[in-house]
């Protein structure tokens, strides 16, 4: 059983019904395209993903094939995650920060820290959160409904 953030932090169900990376076999499973297959040398292909819940860099360990009958995402519903709205943050994000980003990192980084990435059982208005990133630790705190990063480690 997990208590996903969606539900308050609060409410629990069972880890299948949820998209939880807290798995019994540490692996999550995402419906991704594939964009581009390379090869490189040694290292075999590279297989270039679109749509996965996923940081850059993390393993691959099986692909299926899409097939119609069982994938399809036609007139998708979210179960429990229909019912509850999720409101996203501004954030701010000091050019004295920014810098140390690539423009694509860095709206990469505001987009995932507006869906505010603070365990929902914790959402205190002083304290300073953690998450990382690339290489960094992105500390930040959130007021009212503005997420604001206050260092970079």
């Amino acid at each position: 059983m997990v208590r996903p953030p969606i539900l308050g932090g609060n409410e629990r169900v069972g880890v299948f019904a949820t998209r939880s990376p807290f798995r019994p076999n540490n692996l999550g499973l995402s419906s991704v395209r594939i964009v581009k297959i390379e090869w490189e040398g040694s290292r075999g292909p590279i297989i270039k993903v679109k749509g996965a819940d996923l940081m850059d860099g993390t393993p691959i360990f099986d692909i299926k094939p899409y097939v119609t009958y069982a994938d399809c995402h036609e007139g998708a519903r979210s179960g429990f995650v229909d019912s509850h709205d999720w409101k996203r943050l501004q954030v701010i994000i000091p050019e004295e920060l920014g810098h140390l980003f690539s423009p694509k990192e860095l709206e990469t980084l505001k987009e995932v820290l507006s869906w505010d990435p603070r365990p929902q059982t914790q959402i205190h208005q002083d304290k300073v959160f953690g998450m990382p990133y690339g290489e960094y630790d992105i500390r930040f705190r959130v007021q009212e409904d503005t997420l604001t990063v206050i260092e970079v480690v």
